[in-house]
């Protein structure tokens, strides 16, 4: 049945009003979003093994709904994306695109960029220069190729467009991908973001001069050419105006009503958002212009920014932007490039492309003394292409500059270079794996202790452990690794947000001046009290990592700093796999402490007071009496050795190391105070354990790990696991480990 688009209605009567709801707009738009996200997200399951950025998936699943592959049956388009309801798709995606670019411009924070060095910009300028002018070179070859018309557009457009298209870099894109690829902390990724970051700044500003350019389609509608110089300077007027004005508004607003008129302020935000795209969309610039340079202009300091992306992210990220892909797919026609000619320009394109990049990425920063391996790291993840590059190809498309097999080539491009980036990264560049330090420690010198915190919530338990360890013979280091779970819902803001205090000499420069968030004033206090007994030095680092692998950082950096211990917070629910695979993993001891908050324990005190120790037999054990060594020193804190003795328990073990591990912790514990408890059980070991536990002798109960408590299986981790119990009334709270 023929549909007069004229007359389309919004919402249906029904099925049984005799309407059919796929011939109304907003029924069949719930279609279409239901189709789009179900096949972007189930492109992103397969392509997870391959740790590919979801953009790679949501460019894939437009293409496949495209004429490319499914929209090859007319039927399936007839039915699902027929032509009258384009007009309504890409408004709703060019919405979702609005706010995405606002995002965009949220996340570049101008402050940080100015402080990035000579470095960073030497590497942004050789990564835009180098692919802009081979992209220039080629680009009379790719119009005369491919242009059936040469008249059809400006010439200059189109080599502002291919430059462009060939130089850009993916600033969401790579931190995604950094962070993927564990390297959002290191110096080579913020290097990277540091370069992304200018060159996002120059590919917008080349953009709007593609764009207010005039190609030979707009001579019958102006006939000056002086409409293209009015369009960049009403531009620029733009920008000055939000610079000078909205900016110093927006920042007084959100100091002084951002707290009591926390609802308001957000909508004025969202609202500011589309007027600035109506500006320049009738200055004669893109809409997403206006977004950009807004969201650029929102004061970064403070919480209001992350609440800003905690409010719409989510919703434009995994919703909106979506259909912009798909809208970008279903003008994407793979089988425009016939015969060998196309297909030598696609190559020719894809290897101008990763040349200019690569090649003049890896010169600058070997002339910027970075080693050859990371030079040639930096040149591969500045290849990043994503949804800015669509964005370029979408506007070029609609200003006619490029023509359906040109945008065909070009997407296939981008989708290339970044499916390409995660690969080549890995194969050049594994720093994890570069640390062959031994982590041991002899315990005699500065002692290093890895402490890892979720939240401002595992802050006192931690530094109470810490005090315990603490001695007056010698220095101590913590480095406190504030965990944070990457999802597949995390903005790239929210991650470079999140890592740009690391503890890193690169990142401080950056980030000098920054407010310190709650763990980091917490441990600095610590610091500065315990500083007057002791040298106790603290640096802090972050790890951003799925649960699965946030592991690797852990043992990683316990590795390569070479810590004698390493304390977590006992994890519940889903982050129990985090403890799990980490004494599993790790060379070292590994504690895991809880602290019930509930039970009204007050935790003025300096560390416990008392100490229970138990000792069984075997390697854990051994390393458990370490502890309880380095505790017993500690002026406050008296410690209970209870050894117990079962011929069905200890069989399998040696007891002549056990017995030779207990007379150097006697020797140790010399000129202290110590107390030693025989126990003879013939009961299950667990209840025992248990049992001490409840009682309210003990506030800290230390156990050596074990993985079964048959002699028979002799398979144990080099791991310690706390119990601590909290006296409340008549009964302790004890947490017993599940393979204690």
């Amino acid at each position: 049945m023929a549909i007069n688009g004229t007359s389309i209605k919004t919402a249906s009567d029904g099925v049984w009003g005799g309407d059919n709801p796929l011939n109304c707009a907003f029924p069949l738009l719930i279609i279409q979003v239901t189709i789009v996200l179900f096949t972007s997200r189930f492109l992103t399951l397969l392509l997870k093994p391959l740790r590919q950025p979801k953009v790679v998936a949501e460019i894939l699943g437009g293409i496949l709904l495209g004429p490319s592959a499914l929209g090859r049956n007319k039927d399936f388009v007839k039915l699902v994306f027929p032509a009258w309801s384009t007009p309504i798709l890409e408004s709703v995606a060019s919405v979702g695109l609005l706010f995405f670019l606002f995002l965009v411009g949220l996340e570049l924070d101008l402050t940080v960029i100015g402080r990035t060095g000579k470095k960073a910009f030497a590497i942004s300028l050789a990564g835009i220069s180098l692919p802009f002018v081979l992209g220039a070179g080629v680009s009379l070859f790719l119009r005369r190729a491919v242009e059936e018309d040469h008249e059809s557009t400006g010439y200059w457009q189109f080599l502002l467009f291919i430059g462009v298209s060939l130089s850009i870099t993916a600033f969401p894109v790579l931190a995604r991908i950094l962070a993927e690829l564990k390297l959002l902390t290191t110096s080579v990724g913020q290097t990277a973001l540091a370069a992304a970051a200018f060159n996002d700044m120059a590919a917008w500003i080349l953009l709007a001069l593609a764009v207010a350019l005039p190609g030979s389609q707009d001579h019958h509608k102006h006939a000056s050419p002086l409409v293209s110089i009015w369009v960049l300077l009403s531009g620029l007027a733009f920008v000055l105006f939000m610079v000078f004005v909205i900016r110093p508004t927006m920042k007084w607003i959100v100091q002084n009503y951002a707290s009591t008129m926390h609802e308001a302020c957000i909508c004025l935000t969202l609202a500011g958002v589309l007027v600035s795209g109506f500006i320049t969309d009738l200055i004669g610039l893109h809409s997403i212009f206006g977004a950009f340079v807004f969201g650029l202009i929102i004061p970064k300091n403070g919480s209001f920014s992350d609440q800003l992306v905690e409010r719409i992210e989510d919703f434009v990220s995994g919703l909106l932007l979506p259909l912009y892909f798909a809208s970008s797919g279903l003008k994407t026609d793979v089988n425009k490039i016939k015969g060998a000619e196309a297909w030598g320009i696609l190559a020719l394109v894809i290897s101008t492309a990763c040349a200019g990049k690569i090649i003049g990425t890896f010169l600058m920063a070997m002339m910027c003394t970075i080693s050859a391996r990371e030079s040639l790291t930096l040149g591969f993840l500045m290849n990043t292409k994503g949804l800015v590059e669509l964005v370029v190809l979408n506007i070029g498309k609609e200003k006619k500059v490029l023509n359906d097999e040109m945008f065909a080539i070009l997407v296939l491009m981008a989708l290339v270079t970044t499916f390409m980036t995660t690969p080549s990264v890995v194969a050049i560049y594994k720093p994890l794996n570069n640390h062959g330090s031994d982590s041991t420690g002899d315990g005699k010198e500065k002692l290093r202790i890895l402490a890892c915190i979720r939240g401002p919530q595992d802050v006192p338990c931690i530094i109470k452990l810490v005090e315990s360890l603490g001695t007056s013979n010698g220095s101590l280091k913590v480095y406190v690794m504030h965990l944070m779970e990457l999802t597949e819902l995390s903005s790239s803001i929210s991650m470079v947000q999140r890592t740009r205090r690391n503890g890193m000499p690169f990142i401080d420069k950056l980030c000098k001046g920054r407010p310190r968030d709650q763990i980091e004033a917490a441990f600095s206090i610590y610091g500065q009290v315990r500083d007057q007994k002791q040298r106790i030095r603290i640096r802090h680092l972050k790890s951003v990592s799925a649960l699965g692998t946030m592991h690797e950082d852990i043992c990683n950096a316990a590795e390569h700093n070479k810590v004698w211990m390493i304390i977590l917070p006992h994890m519940a629910t889903g982050w129990g796999v985090v403890n799990e695979r980490v004494m599993e993993n790790a060379k070292c001891p590994v504690v895991a402490v809880l602290d019930h908050k509930e039970t009204g324990e007050s935790s003025s005190h300096d560390g416990p007071k008392r100490i229970g120790l138990v000792f069984i037999g075997g390697l854990n054990d051994r390393k458990a009496l370490e502890i309880g060594s380095r505790i017993a020193q500690h002026p406050k804190t008296k410690i209970t050795l209870l050894r117990i003795s079962n011929n069905t328990i200890t069989s399998g073990y040696s007891e002549k190391i056990d017995d030779i591990a207990v007379e150097e912790f006697k020797q140790q514990c010399e000129g202290v105070e110590v107390e030693y408890e025989q126990i003879e059980i013939e009961e299950n070991l667990e209840e025992i354990i248990e049992a001490i536990g409840m009682r309210k002798d003990y506030e800290l109960l230390i156990v050596g790990n074990r993985q079964s408590t048959s002699c028979q299986m002799g398979r144990l981790v080099v791991s310690t696991l706390v119990i601590q119990g909290n006296i409340e009334k008549n009964s302790a709270k004890t947490i017993v480990g599940d393979n204690v």
